[in-house]
Order: C-alpha cells, then structure tokens, then sequence
C-alpha cells in the first residue's frame, strides 16, 4: 500500500493543565472530562461560580480574546443549578467531511460534502450516591442531528419502515432526526449501583457522545460488532480493591423499551457481564460480553455471542496506549457468522493545547478483512471549544477498494 504524507502524522487533542490522560469507570479515556475548567472549580462553589472561566482562566488557543461570553456558556448556571445535584448540560457538534465511512449503510459520518449538524444534545440527571446509604438517581439524553438515527432504537419492531417503529425509531426526517439514547432510573447503596431502563452499552472503547471520542470518526468495530444501547437492568458493584463487576440483562442489542419480534423465534433476550480491572498504576483492562439472542441481528439462535476487550496503558505522562479486540459470533440456522477486529489507539499530549493520536484497525467480517487507519488533530480553541480535524484512509485488499477521506467538525460545550 502507498499511504499519503499525512499517515506519518499523528492527531492533536488539548488536555487539562497538566498534559495527562483520564479515565472513566470503565477505563475509557474520556474528553470530556479533559475539557472540564480547573482549578478553583475543584474546590465546589464559590463567590466566583461552580464552572466560571473568569474564575479558573482559560486554557485554550483563543481564550482572552474577547471570548469570555462563549467559554463562560453554562446550561447549569442559566438555569440556577450551579450547585445542586442535578446535572444539566449539552453540546453542539458541526462537522465537515468528503468521503462517507465505508462497510455499513447508515454509518457515522454518511453524509459527505455536506456541513452537518451532527449532535444538538441535552442531558438531565442525577447521579444516584451510595456512599450514605440508600440513594436514587436518574438520566435523560435528547440529541437531534444526522446522528441521531444512529443513536435510535433502530432494532426496535418496525424501525425499518421509514418514520416507522416504536419509542424513538421514527423521530427522523431524511438524513436528520431525533432521539433519545438514555432514559433510566438509578439506585444505590454502598458500592452497588443498578440502572434500570434505556441506557448506552458498556462494550467498547468508543462512544456515542461526540465529547467522549478522540476522534471526528469512528471505527469499524464500533458500528459492525458492538450494541450502542441497551434497555433492561445493568448493575456495577465496586466494592473489590481496584475492580468494578459489571452483570446486567437486556431486551436484545439497540433496543427500546421493546422487544425486536416480541415473542417470536428471534425477540431479544441476553445477558450482560464484565469487570473492568486496575492490573497497574498504569494499565487498566476492561472485558465486557453479551450472550443470548440478541434481537435484530440475530435470526433463529439464542447462542449469540460478543464481547470486547479493551487495554488502556498510560506510558507517560504525554503518552497513553489504547489496544481493543471485539468478536461478534451469530448463530444462524446456515451457520455463524462472525465479525472480529483489533483496534490501536496512540495519543500524546503535546502541551495544554495540542495532543497527537493514530487508530488502526483491522476489520473482518464474514471473512473478508478492512482496514482503516486515522491520524487527526484536536485544537483546544477554548476551555469548551474544540477543533478535530483528521484524514482517514480506508481499504480491502482482496476487493481492491481504497478510498482516502478527509474531515473536521468543532464542538462546543455548555
């Protein structure tokens, strides 16, 4: 293969003050927390305001320059909820990009040559807090934009009428539309939390939300080999010395409070099981599976199977190292298919603006291997502003497909 100058690059992407990578509860590297205003913020509320850039400064290219009415932005602080516990936010995300991402219609990014909005999201919740005793909690997320039908309970019965389907399935108009990808209640007590309702998957190292990805795109592996959401019940117990338990049941893959052929050979009913473990200061695992039938996807079996395995490994500072394999088995009466991949991931953070990353990835589905690889660039614009530009080459050797695109989008948090 001939790669073009830009695959020798690696992306960018502005982290807190100190140029280091954070992790979620699941080991996921996490942008959003990444883009969080520091400093007197940490300490809670203040004269000067939970979230006030005029109090924690600015740490983008462009803050003090007469940005201080966009960086300052805050659904929570409009709203007077600065310091209560309920959580209100969202964001915007536009972005541009020529070429569509290849192998499944109706992908991320399959709208080329066009500037899309690609999430308007709103959030409301309340973290439910264990640690005095019984808590409750909840989570609703509305996203509008071109991925919003790819966020839908598109497994739901019907989906695949145009406007058809139930819950959120026919919120859409061409290629734009509607959402709801979280809706639970939550209760806690001690080191157990249990969701119960339509919540995202925990497979996986790439998310849904735009502010939770590195990159503009995404991988193959996320949208031919992993669930986005799940309705059912899912608990997380972190009571052991560096490891959370995952175990949890649901209605099927992508599913909303329905389920795919209710009743029928295939309606959706599996499992759902994982730990995420501290194996060292500087190596978190995470392995997450499904088992059963897993609705839509599936057709006569309820063997189904996949799972996802994830290790992210901070080598420096600066440096941080991300290795993930997915493998999807779907029991057929002709047979199993079968879908398995290896995604690699390199960031580094060059200061407290820049960062650089690559994802490779190989891809085989049914046989036949893809492969991609991405080098982009993130810009710290402002404390919540961000600028991802990459370039993304795509190709199948025994097809002889090659396909080079490039993108950016920007989004703004608030």
């Amino acid at each position: 293969m001939k790669f073009k100058t830009w695959t020798v690059g690696i992306a960018v992407l502005a982290l807190t003050s100190a140029p280091v990578f954070a992790e979620d509860s699941l080991g996921q590297w996490s942008f959003d927390e990444q883009v969080t205003p520091v400093g007197c913020c940490d300490s809670g509320c203040d004269d000067c305001g939970c979230g006030s850039s005029a109090c924690c400064g600015g740490r983008g290219l462009l803050s003090g320059m007469g940005s201080g009415w966009l960086e300052g932005m805050s659904l929570s602080s409009a709203l007077g909820l600065d310091c209560s516990r309920i959580d209100v936010g969202g964001w915007t995300q536009f972005g541009y990009h020529d070429s569509p991402t290849p192998l499944a219609t109706g992908s991320f990014n399959n709208v080329p040559k066009e500037l899309n909005l690609h999430q308007q999201w709103f959030y409301l919740g309340r973290e439910a807090d264990g640690s005095n005793g019984l808590d409750f909690g909840f989570r609703a997320d509305f996203v509008y934009g071109t991925d919003a039908q790819k966020t839908q309970s598109f497994n739901n019965p019907g989906a695949t009428v145009p406007k058809g389907g139930t819950f959120d399935a026919g919120f859409d108009h061409g290629v734009y539309g509607w959402a709801i990808p979280q809706l639970y209640v939550e209760v806690a007590k001690g080191d157990l939390a249990v969701k119960i309702g339509h919540f995202f998957t925990i497979a996986g190292y790439e998310v849904i939300p735009a502010t939770g990805n590195f990159f503009y795109s995404h991988s193959l592996a996320m949208f031919n080999a992993e669930p986005f959401t799940h309705t059912g019940v899912l608990a997380t117990y972190t009571g052991y010395e560096n490891m959370t338990l995952f175990s949890g049941w649901s209605v099927g893959w992508d599913t909303g409070f329905d389920q795919f052929n209710g009743g029928g050979p295939s309606h959706g009913n599996n499992l759902i099981g994982g730990f995420s473990a501290d194996l060292h200061d500087w190596v978190t695992m995470t392995y997450v599976n499904t088992y059963g039938d897993l609705g839509a996807i599936s057709t006569t079996g309820d063997e189904d199977h996949s799972h996802s395995l994830v290790f992210d490994v901070t080598l420096t500072d600066n440096l941080n190292y991300v290795w993930q394999t997915d493998y999807l088995s779907i029991d057929e009466a002709v047979g199993v298919r079968e879908t398995v991949g290896i995604n690699q991931y390199l960031f580094y953070a060059y200061n407290d603006i820049v960062t650089f990353g690559n994802r490779i990835e190989w891809l085989r589905v049914d046989g036949l291997s893809n492969y991609e690889f991405t080098s982009g660039v993130n810009i710290q614009l402002l404390d919540n502003l961000v600028l991802r530009p990459e370039a993304r080459k795509d190709w199948v050797p025994a097809t002889g497909f090659d396909q080079d695109m490039f993108g950016a989008d920007m989004i703004l948090t608030y």
